[in-house]
């Protein structure tokens, strides 16, 4: 087998350039332990690409990005980015671009932080190619539009395929983790387009006669994320009620820095955490990498999973033991109320794993 593991490296805008890197260098330490070379490929990619190749996603970029299955993204600022460059934003490029459909955001409470929810510890699989987003649903053009200026519409697309490709995601993972599967979805309003999902949700559940699954309103389920979040395993959603749903659960856990995430298709994944590129904080040394590092650690799993590479599988095992040691250990940057820096904090972690 090969011992080599590429990823694509776009550090982004923001904090992206002080957390992206520190990621790469813990997963270069974790896959060395294992007896595995680490190669990263960095490539233009937002504000410093519109400086120097006039657009955020150049050509060149996606081009590379074809040939390689591994990607480590930094967040992105477009509201920074010159008004006609805006949209679509970067990250809509990528994942349009390459049918990342799969969005999976973990959320877990963590000894030595301060967590609103002690036993929170869930993965959202939210469904990232459609729905309500505009900048998702439709060939060309966007899903929002005024058909005069005192009214604005939104066009949300359900379809079977995508509800199908989504629900084996989360079944698989559920066999994977606690075996339990919670369909979240408004079919008592939104009957034709959110039943669709729930049922064909059900319909991929009967493959899985192992896995436990039940159902919950989106807003009911917000709820009982607060009041009980160690009743829930897995929760399938749409895009919309996923992107919410994560973030609730992530600051559940602790904070919006702690949550990582990847977006996948069958053959390519993005680590890219949940939170966005802080501009306030950029270039100070005080950002938080632990979701990035997490979302690293997730993609090496994801791609140790499909390939059936178990060094690649534990060099992921590995980051995920060193953050939860270095954070029982008490380190952590500002957010969390420490005082290391975005450095430290990644080279205690990196020490770990090696």
């Amino acid at each position: 087998m090969n011992d080599a593991v590429t990823i694509a490296v776009l550090d982004g805008d923001g904090i992206g350039p002080e957390v992206v890197p520190v990621a790469v260098e813990v997963a270069t330490r974790a896959l060395a332990a294992q007896g595995r070379t680490l190669i990263p490929i960095r490539l233009p990619y937002g504000a410093t690409a519109i400086a120097s190749h006039g657009q955020a996603v150049p050509a060149e970029t996606l081009e590379a990005l074809e040939e390689i299955d591994l990607w480590a993204v930094g967040p992105h600022d477009s509201a920074s980015y010159p008004p006609e460059l805006r949209s679509p934003a970067p990250g809509a490029v990528l994942r349009k671009q390459f049918g990342l459909y799969a969005n999976l955001r973990p959320a877990r409470a963590h000894g030595g932080v301060p967590a609103v929810a002690a036993d929170v510890d869930v993965l959202v699989v939210r469904e990232n190619s459609e729905g309500l987003y505009a900048d998702r649903n439709m060939t060309i053009g966007s899903g929002e539009f005024m058909p005069t200026p005192d009214v604005a519409m939104a066009v949300g697309v359900i379809t079977r395929g995508a509800c199908e490709r989504i629900a084996v995601e989360a079944f698989d993972a559920a066999r994977r983790r606690r075996g339990h599967v919670t369909i979240v979805h408004k079919a008592n309003v939104l009957r034709l387009t959110t039943g669709l999902f729930r049922d064909v949700c059900f319909d991929v559940a009967q493959r899985y006669p192992d896995v436990r699954v039940d159902e919950q309103h989106v807003d009911a389920m917000a709820a009982l994320l607060v009041r009980r979040p160690g009743d829930f395993d897995v929760i399938v959603t749409e895009n919309l009620f996923g992107d919410i749903l994560s973030d609730l659960a992530g600051e559940l856990s602790g904070s919006l820095g702690l949550a990582p995430s990847i977006n996948t298709s069958a053959t390519q994944g993005m680590a890219q955490a949940v939170h966005g590129a802080a501009p306030d904080i950029a270039g100070t040394g005080t950002a938080n990498p632990v979701a990035m590092i997490g979302s690293v650690a997730m993609l090496l799993r994801w791609h140790g999973l499909r390939t059936s590479d178990a060094a690649v599988e534990a060099a992921a095992d590995a980051i995920d033991g060193a953050l939860a040691h270095v954070l029982a250990d008490g380190l952590a940057t500002a957010d969390l109320g420490g005082t290391v820096s975005t450095g430290e904090f990644g080279a205690a972690v990196a020490a770990h794993v090696g």
